[in-house]
C-alpha cells in the first residue's frame, strides 16, 4: 500500500532527525518518521553519548578565564580540517564556517531556549599536534551538557512527541527503508521499504531483522538521518584510509549500536546522490571492552587527561604529539605504524581517579541523572568514579600491580602482538620519572602537562600534579590494552548550506535532503580530516536544524 500526505518523510530517529522533524512542526508541516528500530531507540547514538558541545566565547569560558573567538575557532578548525579537495571539500567548506559563526552565536542560546543547561566545568578536547595553525583547539571548548546525551536527546524529543499527539508526527518504527522513491523528473517524493517483525528489546539491543511487510509512504520531501558506517566493520575496512594512517586494524570494537550500518549511504547514491570523503573517519584509539556490554563488540572509550604514559605494542613510547588527548590521527597512524592493531597506558591510582573519564551516558550516572550530590562525591571525593573503578576491577583490557615486573608480566598475559621487555619499559618509565622535580623539563609531556595545569578546570578536576610513576605513595601500578574503537563517518552525502543532498553533477536533488552523520554532519565532510570534538552533536543540531526549516519554506502544507 502506498501511503501519501506528509509534507515531509524523515529517515531516521536519531538526533538529527528529531531536530528535522522539530523544525518542521514548528512551521506546522505534518511528517513521517520511519526508523529499523523501536521505540526504545528514540534519539539513537546520541542518547549513548557524553552530551559535549561545541561551543565558541561561551559565559562558562570566560568565568574560567578563557579568552576565545570566532576567528580563533575558525583558525582551529580549518587548521584542524585540513581541506585539499578542491571539488569534494567546497561544501564542508561553506559548512565549517557557518558551523563555527552558529558555536559562537546563536548555539547556546537556541539550546537554553529549549532547556539544555550545561555544567560550569568546560574540557579540553583534542589539545593538538604542537603547531598554532595546525590541528587541535587553542582553548578549552568542551562543554559538557548537565543530563549528558539523554538530555541533549530530550530537549529535541518532548516537542516532537508533543506534535505526535496533535497529529502533526507519525512514527513508523520497525520500518526499514531499502529505496527511495523518484518520480519521472527526478525528484525524491517517498521512501519504500520492509516492516520487520516487531520487537521490544531495549534500547542499543541489536534486534531481529525479520521481514514481516513492505510499505512505501510518499511526501513532500525527503530528508535522510540515518547515521554513519560505525558499527559496519566490512565498509569501514573497505574505505579505510591506508596510505595515510596505515592499514586497517584486524581488531576493533564498537562505540555504536549494531543499527548503525550505513545502509542509506548506498541507498541515497544509487537513487542518484553524491557521496564524497568516503575515506574521512574518526575512531578512536583509547577504546577499552565493556564488561557489562549493551550491544556486539561494545567498546567504551577511556577520555584521559595527559598524564598517562602512551607506549604502542612494541613497548616503544609514542613519540609528540602523541600524548593522550592530543591528536587522535596522529597516535592512530603512530600506533598502526608498529604492526599492531593496539597499544598501551601505563599509570598510577592517582592518575586514574584524577585524569580517567569515560565516554557514553551510563558510564556517568551522576551527571545523567543531574545529580549533584553525587557529581559532587564522585568527581572530588578520594578514590575513582564508580564506572571507572567499576573497570578497573572487572575489565579485561586492565592490569593491576604493586610493582613493576608484576605490571609488564601481566600485560603479557593480554597482548595480542609481541611479549614487552621489563628491562626495556624500566628504562622509558625511569627517565620519564628523572623528569619530575622541576617545574620544567625537557619532555613534551610533562610540558604539557605544566601547560594545562595552568587552566583552572584541569588543575581542580582533570589533570593530576606531574609525579614519578614508580614512586609507591601514588600506586598500584595500573596498565590499560587499548583498542582501536570504531565511531564516526566524516564524509557522506553531499548537500549545500540547506541540507540538500546534491548530485554528481553538482545539481541539486529535488526532493532529497540530508543531515547528521549521513552527509558529514554537514556537506560531506564538514569537519574535513579531524574533528575537534564536541561537534558530532552539534554536527547533527545544526544540519538537522537546516534540513527541517529548508524543507518548511519549500514545502506547502499538506
Amino acid at each position: 500500500m502506498t501511503e501519501h500526505g506528509a509534507d515531509a518523510v524523515v529517515v531516521g530517529a536519531g538526533l538529527a532527525g528529531l531536530v528535522a522533524t522539530y523544525e518542521l512542526t514548528k512551521a506546522g508541516r505534518r511528517v513521517v518518521v520511519v526508523d529499523q528500530e523501536n521505540r526504545n531507540n528514540l534519539g539513537a547514538q546520541a542518547f549513548w553519548s557524553l552530551g559535549g558541545l561545541f561551543m565558541v566565547d561561551t559565559p562558562e569560558q570566560r568565568r574560567l578565564g578563557i579568552r576565545d573567538s570566532a576567528d580563533l575557532a575558525l583558525q582551529d578548525w580549518m587548521g584542524s580540517a585540513g581541506f585539499d579537495r578542491d571539488d569534494e571539500d567546497y561544501w564542508p567548506r561553506q559548512w565549517a564556517r557557518a558551523y563555527v559563526d552558529f558555536a559562537a552565536t546563536e548555539k547556546r542560546q537556541y539550546l537554553h531556549d529549549l532547556g539544555l543547561r550545561i555544567t560550569p566545568i568546560v574540557g579540553w578536547a583534542e589539545r593538538g599536534g604542537g603547531f598554532a595553525d595546525g590541528h587541535g583547539n587553542s582553548v578549552p571548548r568542551f562543554h559538557l551538557t548537565w543530563g549528558t546525551g539523554p538530555e541533549v536527546v530530550r530537549v529535541f524529543a518532548e516537542p516532537v512527541l508533543e506534535a505526535e499527539k496533535r497529529g502533526l508526527v507519525e512514527f513508523r518504527f520497525r520500518h526499514r527503508v531499502d529505496e527511495l522513491v523518484v518520480d519521472d523528473g527526478g525528484a525524491a517524493v517517498g521512501v519504500r521499504g520492509v516492516t520487520l517483525a516487531p520487537t521490544d528489546v531495549d534500547r542499543g539491543r541489536a534486534s531481529n531483522r525479520d521481514v514481516v511487510g513492505d510499505f512505501e509512504i510518499r511526501a513532500g520531501a525527503v530528508i535522510v538521518t540515518s547515521g554513519g558506517i560505525g558499527h559496519n566493520h566490512d565498509l569501514i575496512r573497505k574505505n579505510w584510509p591506508v596510505e595515510r594512517l596505515g592499514p586497517a586494524p584486524e581488531t576493533m570494537i564498537s562505540g555504536v549500536p549494531a543499527h548503525v550500518d550505513g545502509r542509506m549511504l548506498e541507498i541515497s547514491e544509487t537513487a542518484g546522490a553524491n557521496i564524497v570523503n568516503r575515506d574521512r573517519m574518526w575512531h578512536y584509539t583509547e577504546g577499552i571492552h565493556n564488561w557489562d556490554p549493551i550491544w556486539p563488540d561494545h567498546a567504551i572509550r577511556i577520555i584521559p587527561g595527559p598524564s598517562s604514559l602512551w607506549l604502542d605494542a612494541n613497548g616503544n613510547r609514542l613519540a609528540p604529539p602523541n600524548f593522550p588527548g592530543f591528536d587522535t590521527n596522529s597516535t592512530m597512524k603512530a600506533i598502526l605504524s608498529a604492526g599492531h592493531d593496539y597499544s598501551w597506558f601505563i599509570l598510577t591510582q592517582t592518575i586514574v581517579e584524577k585524569e580517567f573519564m569515560l565516554s557514553g551516558s551510563e558510564q556517568n550516572p551522576d551527571i545523567t541523572e543531574k545529580d549533584l550530590k553525587l557529581t559532587a562525591r564522585s568527581r572530588l571525593a578520594k578514590g575513582a568514579a564508580g564506572p571507572v573503578d567499576a573497570f578497573v576491577r572487572n575489565g579485561v583490557d586492565f592490569v593491576v600491580a604493586d610493582n613493576l615486573p608484576e605490571l609488564v608480566a601481566g600485560m603479557n598475559k593480554i597482548a595480542r602482538g609481541p611479549e614487552l621487555d621489563l628491562a626495556h619499559i624500566e628504562r622509558i618509565i625511569s627517565a620519564r620519572d628523572a623528569e619530575i622535580g622541576n617545574k620544567f623539563s625537557k619532555d613534551a609531556q610533562l610540558m604539557a602537562i605544566t601547560n594545562a595545569r595552568q587552566f583552572l578546570g584541569d588543575k581542580i578536576v582533570r589533570v593530576a600534579k606531574p609525579h614519578r610513576l614508580l614512586d609507591p605513595e601514588h600506586g598500584p601500578l595500573i596498565a590499560v590494552r587499548l583498542n582501536v574503537l570504531t565511531r564516526k563517518t566524516l564524509g557522506g552525502l553531499e548537500t549545500n548550506l540547506d541540507s540538500q543532498v546534491l548530485r554528481p553533477d553538482g545539481s541539486a536533488f529535488d526532493g532529497l535532503f540530508a543531515a547528521g552523520e549521513v552527509a558529514g554532519f554537514g556537506g560531506g565532510g564538514v569537519h574535513g580530516y579531524n574533528a575537534l570534538e564536541g561537534t558530532f552533536l552539534g554536527g547533527c543540531i545544526f544540519s538537522g536544524r537546516a534540513a527541517g526549516r529548508a524543507v518548511a519554506r519549500a514545502t506547502p502544507r499538506g
